[in-house]
C-alpha cells in the first residue's frame, strides 16, 4: 500500500473512533507495526490534523481535518458513484438533483486520475419497479426530521381508512418500491412506520418533540432487534 493511501486509511480509522483508542489497537486494525503507526500519526499532525494523545495513552482526532487534495481509494470512488446514481434513479427530484450536484462537486476537486475513475465507473443501477407518487413533498418530511419538529399527518392505511396523527419523525427508509417515514406516534403511543405515498397531508408543527432523533433511532433499532420492525 502506498504511504498516501495508508495515511488516508488511518484518517478514516481515527474518524470512526470517537473515544481515545490505543496505538496498538490502531496498528492491528491497520495491519502495520506500532513504529510505523507512530510515524504516520506524526505525519498527519504535521499536516494539520488535530490528533490528541500519546504512546501508552491512546489517540483521538478532532473533527474537521481533510487531506489536500481530496483523495479517495478506487473502491471509495466506486461507492460514491454507485450511491449517487442510485439516489438519482430511486429518490425524489430534490435528492436526485442534490446527488448529481454532489457528484459533480466532488469530481471537480479530485486529482485528474481519480476524477477519470469516477466518471468512468462501470457500476450501474438497473431499472426497478415504479415508486408510487407522493402527495406530500418528501423535502417537507426531511425538514421535520432535520429540525426535530412534530408532524401532523392525515394518513390513509392499507384498507383505505384515513386518520389524523401527530408523530415525532426521526428517519426515512428507502426501499426499492416504497419509502417509509419512521416516527413515534402520539395516537398509538408506540413507534410506527408510514408509507409516504399514503400520507395525504403533512404539516410541520412549531413544537419540537421532547427526545432527540438520534435517541429515538437508537431505541427503534433496539426494539426491532427484539420484536421486529414496527407496523
Amino acid at each position: 500500500m502506498a504511504r498516501s493511501e495508508r495515511l488516508l486509511d488511518l484518517l478514516n480509522v481515527l474518524r470512526r473512533h470517537r473515544r481515545p483508542v490505543s496505538g496498538r489497537a490502531l496498528a492491528e486494525e491497520m495491519g502495520i507495526s506500532l513504529r510505523t503507526l507512530y510515524r504516520d500519526i506524526a505525519s498527519l499532525q504535521a499536516q494539520g490534523a488535530v490528533i490528541e494523545g500519546e504512546p501508552g495513552v491512546g489517540y483521538v482526532m478532532k473533527p474537521g481535518f481533510m487531506l489536500p487534495p481530496l483523495m479517495f481509494t478506487p473502491e471509495e470512488i466506486e461507492a460514491l458513484a454507485l450511491g449517487s446514481r442510485w439516489v438519482a434513479e430511486r429518490a425524489d427530484a430534490r435528492l436526485r438533483d442534490a446527488a448529481l450536484n454532489a457528484q459533480a462537486r466532488i469530481a471537480a476537486v479530485l486529482p485528474p486520475d481519480l476524477r477519470e475513475e469516477m466518471e468512468a465507473s462501470a457500476l450501474l443501477i438497473g431499472p426497478g419497479a415504479p415508486i408510487p407518487a407522493d402527495a406530500v413533498d418528501p423535502a417537507l418530511l426531511r425538514k421535520a426530521i432535520r429540525v426535530e419538529r412534530k408532524l401532523r399527518l392525515n394518513y390513509r392505511d392499507e384498507a383505505g381508512s384515513a386518520s389524523d396523527r401527530v408523530v415525532w419523525p426521526f428517519a426515512l427508509a428507502f426501499f426499492d418500491r416504497v419509502r417509509l417515514l419512521l416516527g413515534w406516534c402520539e395516537l398509538r403511543q408506540d413507534f410506527r412506520s408510514f408509507r409516504t405515498d399514503r400520507i395525504l397531508v403533512a404539516e410541520v408543527l412549531e413544537v419540537r418533540y421532547p427526545t432527540r432523533k438520534a435517541a429515538l433511532l437508537k431505541t427503534w433499532r433496539e426494539m426491532c432487534d427484539e420484536r421486529g420492525p414496527p407496523r
